[in-house]
Order: structure tokens, then sequence, then C-alpha cells
């Protein structure tokens, strides 16, 4: 059976968030025996009485088979972290959400995302500037994650599609209540080029509470952000925040020192911000150049025996180049030559003078 209807499940108990599904997991073993564990069970993992008494009543009320016949009706589908489709690195980031629901596609090359985010009321030069950096990103296989919210969000999503290329919109919502109601048109295009996401359950309505929650998705996503007019109270900046929290890059179009729009970016450049003024400064800042050289390197080459073997023997703890020689029996030349490609393509990485580990 299907373990997402279970995560599923907890995510419509309210008070029941990643840190404490986290603790039931690892008190049951699975999320599975954590639904179905007892009051009693429950009340051993320390958990409080109100979360066990709502997660009762909703484990009693809520028809699981009909949640996910829902999603189908809504043309929807939800994926949990132990999911080999959950995003890669939205599962890197602190409480990543147990399970988002997504309305549209996912794919692999999504993991080359860049967020973009600004104010809702654009000047002429923030929307151009939008517009031509998202075309420059997309031409170049990247895919731009926003919030779809007016202004430059809306011009990024728009600039993605125009240049047939791939875009991914955060909703403060749940995926079947598109927010602005302005942007139905737009949500559908985005459905058809990517993908709508929230980590909201079906029926959620848009609350000023859950806008945040959405920037950290935006930023969670994306392998960095780019900030085009942010006010110096811009919602844009939560999205930085949480950017910086997770160790993305941060990136900003230098706007007018007169533009109450540019005091946000501004500051950011102040701060160390990237400037950006075109594709290109986000491109060679995130080393898009060695992503492409790593993903052409894994489609054309993944059976090498050598690579094959050292990959079996070498585990998520480091190992010296000289254990991996006698491990596979071969010369260090011929081992070392393998593992330096191996690194090309992002499989393992170097954590000392000849030490290496498997990503």
């Amino acid at each position: 059976m299907d373990i997402t209807r279970y995560y599923i499940g907890f995510n419509r108990v309210n008070g029941i968030g990643p840190a404490r599904l986290d603790r039931l997991i690892g008190y049951f073993g699975s999320v599975e025996a954590a639904w179905h564990a007892s009051a009693g069970e429950l009340q051993a993992t320390g958990l409080e009485p109100k979360l066990i008494s709502a997660l009762l009543t909703e484990r009693r009320t809520l028809d699981l088979d009909a949640e996910l016949e829902q999603l189908v009706r809504v043309g929807a589908h939800a994926i949990c972290r132990e999911d080999p489709a959950y995003p890669v690195a939205l599962a890197q980031i602190a409480l990543a959400p147990p399970v988002i629901y997504v309305r549209g596609q996912l794919r692999p090359g999504d993991a080359w995302s860049v967020g973009v985010v600004g104010t809702r009321s654009p000047t002429i030069y923030g929307k151009e500037a939008a517009r031509t950096i998202c075309e420059g990103l997309v031409i170049s296989g990247v895919t731009i994650v926003s919030g779809l919210a007016l202004g430059i969000d809306a011009v990024a999503h728009h600039a993605a599609i125009a240049q047939g290329g791939r875009t991914v919109a955060v909703l403060p919502a749940g995926v079947d209540q598109v927010y602005p109601e302005r942007h139905q048109r737009l949500a559908q295009q985005i459905i058809e080029a990517g993908a709508l996401v929230s980590e909201f359950p079906l029926g959620q309505r848009p609350l000023p509470a859950l806008f945040p929650v959405r920037n950290r998705l935006i930023s969670g996503l994306a392998r960095g952000v780019v900030v085009i007019e942010a006010g110096a109270q811009s919602g844009a900046l939560i999205t930085v925040n949480y950017a910086l929290d997770q160790g993305r890059d941060v990136f900003a179009v230098p706007g007018s020192i007169f533009s109450n729009q540019s005091r946000g970016t501004n500051q950011l450049l102040r701060r160390g911000a990237v400037p950006v003024t075109s594709a290109a400064d986000v491109l060679d800042g995130l080393d898009f150049g060695r992503v492409v050289l790593r993903d052409e390197l894994n489609s054309a080459t993944s059976s090498d025996p050598v690579e094959a073997a050292l990959l079996q023997i070498l585990e998520h703890e480091p190992m010296h180049l000289d254990d991996l020689c006698r491990g596979v029996e071969l010369p260090v030349a011929v081992v070392g030559a393998a593992m330096s490609m191996l690194e090309i393509k992002g499989q393992v990485r170097a954590c000392g003078v000849a030490v290496y580990v498997r990503v």
C-alpha cells in the first residue's frame, strides 16, 4: 500500500508538522505504524494530549481513499519525502515538508532551478529586467521557480513559458486554490509547462500566515534566488532570509537609488548579494557550466565498469584512495582518474587529501 496516504492524513492534523511527525516516525518505525498507533502508544511518545485528541479525531473522520480520489479529480498528485520523485533540493532543507502536492509534473531537470522574486508593483525597468534574465536562464535549461503573485512573479513565469521553458509556481494555499484568482489562465499554462506546488492540503485557502511558508518552499526548491525590485519591507526579503538559512546563493538586480521598489534590493547588495545584470551572472554564480557538463557525462557514460565497482564499495563514510585501490584491486592511476570523473558527475565528493565520500 502506498504510504503517501498516511503522510496526507498527518498533513490534515493541525499541530503535527515536520518535527513532530519525524518524532512519531522515529518512535514507531514507520509513518503507517504512527498513523495506526493507539492513544496509549501516542501518549508514550510525549505528544501533547490536545494533539493526540486531534489526531484520533482526524483518523476517525478522514477517509484516506477519498483524499486520494480527490487528488485525482483535481488533476493533482502527492509526493512524500520517502518517494524518489521528491525534489532533491527540497529534501535537503531543515524540516522539509513531509508531503507536497503537485499539479503538473516535476522533472529531474528541475533540480537546476532558480527562484525569482520581487515586488508586486514593478516599474517598467523591473519588468524588463525580470523578463530578460528569466528568458536567458530558461534558454540555458534552468527552471524558474516563483510564487504566482502579481508583479515580478508573474513576469518570471510568463517569460519562462514564452521561451518554451520550465517553470514552477509555489502556492500559499492548496494546489486546487489558485491565488490570485486572476491568474487562473497563467496557472493552467504553468501546469502544462511545469507544475503548481504546495505543502498545504487540498481546499486550504490562502491566509496571511501561509505566505512566508510558501516563500520557504520557493528558496527550498531552487539552487539560488534572484531578487528583482523589492522594497525595504518586501515579502521577497522573507524569501531571501530563508534562502540564506538554506545555504542558497542570493542574487540581486541593482536599481535606482531614487526608487522605493529598489531599496530592498540595493540593501541586499550592500549586505553581499551577488549583483546581477544578466542571466550569465546567475549562471556563473551557480557554476551552471559544471552542472551541464555533469549531466552530459552522466547521460553519456553511466556504465563504466571501474566507476561502477568503486561506487559499490564507496560508502557515505570517508574512504582513502589507497583503500579504494585495494577494494577494486586496481592501480592508483586508474582509480584516481575514475574518482575524478565521478566527482565531476556529482556522485562522489572529496572531503580531504585523497579521501572521498559518496554523495
